[in-house]
């Protein structure tokens, strides 16, 4: 995966898989660079929260591996980071990958805002909260607010798409660091 946005994207879908109702996504790039994902699905025991970082293990019957996690491990790692996973059964998951974003190996950003917004549009029985922390200020989304706040308007609109990605954008643009 080449931007963070990717790896983003992944965790949550595989959230979503695991029929979450609730997926909150936090960007902390206050001391190192951490994201942390974490949802209210089904969980996963503990012998299969260990083997989910090798690439050859997968719980998706459509194929015979699962590149998303060790892929995250590996581009953390690269940057002398880490990543942690907890999760239990009926309890829900919680991915934390940490970079060093100083490192040049540093995977980029990518299109953070047209992540989340994505994931508000296309599951709307899911709840998506996002979170982005800096040194300079907090901003943080919620597609049950956004939901609530439009009233009939579906967030799957292209209109409210194209608002929502812009608006996201402009805020985090406000609180990163220059």
């Amino acid at each position: 995966m080449q931007d963070l946005s990717a790896h983003i994207m992944d965790i949550a879908q595989n959230s979503i898989r695991a029929n979450a109702t609730r997926v909150e996504i936090d960007v902390d790039e206050r001391d190192t660079l951490a994201i942390t994902i974490r949802d209210n699905g089904e969980g996963m025991n503990e012998e299969t929260a260990k083997r989910v970082t090798d690439p050859f293990f997968t719980s998706r019957a459509t194929r015979r591996v699962g590149l998303g996690i060790p892929l995250l491990v590996q581009n953390a790692e690269a940057t002398g980071g880490s990543v942690t996973i907890r999760s239990s059964p009926g309890q829900g998951t919680t991915v934390v990958a940490l970079f060093t974003r100083s490192h040049l190996d540093c995977p980029p950003a990518g299109d953070i805002p047209g992540t989340i917004v994505l994931l508000a549009a296309a599951n709307p029985g899911v709840e998506v909260r996002y979170r982005h922390a800096t040194g300079k200020g907090e901003y943080s989304f919620n597609s049950t607010e956004a939901r609530e706040f439009l009233g009939e308007v579906p967030l799957d609109d292209p209109e409210i798409v194209a608002a929502l990605r812009e608006m996201i954008a402009e805020n985090i643009k406000e609180i990163q660091t220059q």
